[in-house]
């Protein structure tokens, strides 16, 4: 199976960061969280990546490039120039980089790869920027036994505040950054049938909006509920508390060894 993962998107709310680099690539802890994303898929033993690229597709490039050179141990022959590469250190990922335009909406970066997954059949799509702790196994096995187009990963956002219970003035209850208890978002982490192209049409198409309005519509989109953790790093404050707990080594979603 394929994973999908739209990296190509500006990343203005994230400008401290995506002025040089797109926002995939910025660093969580020393890694962009692309790689946190891939290795969340990898650990369930999906190692067939698709990477939509536009806003500085080069860096995404450059890094996959480097990132074999850069990583592993190896042997130099110094008078043959010989390289070999040992295994420590070196993953068996295959990664399609697919350049799907500088504007192209979310919608249409999908439909730019159609010929890249398609004859794959179903696929996994996120978006590359959010991490989680999905059970992708779980995921699956729900996508495949409602048998509809697409399933969509539903998420409880976390606060931005804390939150107080109070007894008159007095706090009795302080809670830090709680998930929200009441309402479900999109939070990207899709399965799909090759049948959901037929749903998209152009570099303009928006998949949040009318593809998956009419397939809600026509009954192919369910929704799998995820109460664990997950958080997106749209702004600074997002990027800042992901590398805390990375620091801290309590990120939820490092569920690899």
């Amino acid at each position: 199976m394929k994973a999908v993962i739209l990296a190509g998107g500006l990343g203005t709310r994230l400008a401290e960061e995506t002025d040089v680099r797109p926002k995939p690539m910025v660093e969580i802890g020393d890694r962009p969280i692309l790689w946190h994303i891939m290795q969340i898929f990898a650990h369930y033993g999906i190692r067939e990546f698709v990477v939509a690229l536009g806003y500085k597709g080069e860096v995404v490039k450059d890094y996959f490039l480097r990132h074999q050179r850069l990583n592993g141990d190896m042997t130099v022959d110094l008078a043959s120039g010989t390289v070999t590469r040992e295994g420590n250190g070196v993953v068996d990922w295959q990664v399609s980089l697919v350049d799907t335009g500088f504007s192209t909406m979310t919608g249409g970066r999908l439909k730019r790869v159609e010929n890249t997954v398609r004859d794959s059949g179903t696929f996994i799509l996120t978006y590359g920027d959010g991490v989680a702790n999905v059970n992708v196994c779980a995921l699956v096995a729900f996508h495949r036994a409602h048998g509809r187009l697409a399933t969509i990963t539903a998420v409880r956002p976390p606060a931005r505040f804390g939150t107080m219970t109070f007894d008159g003035d007095r706090v009795i209850e302080f809670q830090e950054k709680p998930q929200l208890g009441e309402g479900w978002i999109n939070g990207g982490f899709f399965v799909m049938e090759p049948g959901v192209f037929e749903y998209l049409d152009g570099d303009a198409c928006v998949l949040e909006g009318e593809p998956l309005e009419r397939l809600a519509r026509d009954g192919e989109l369910m929704a799998y509920r995820h109460d664990g953790f997950w958080q997106c790093m749209d702004t600074l404050r997002d990027k800042r508390r992901l590398e805390e707990m990375w620091a801290q080594g309590c990120a939820p979603w490092k569920i690899w060894l």
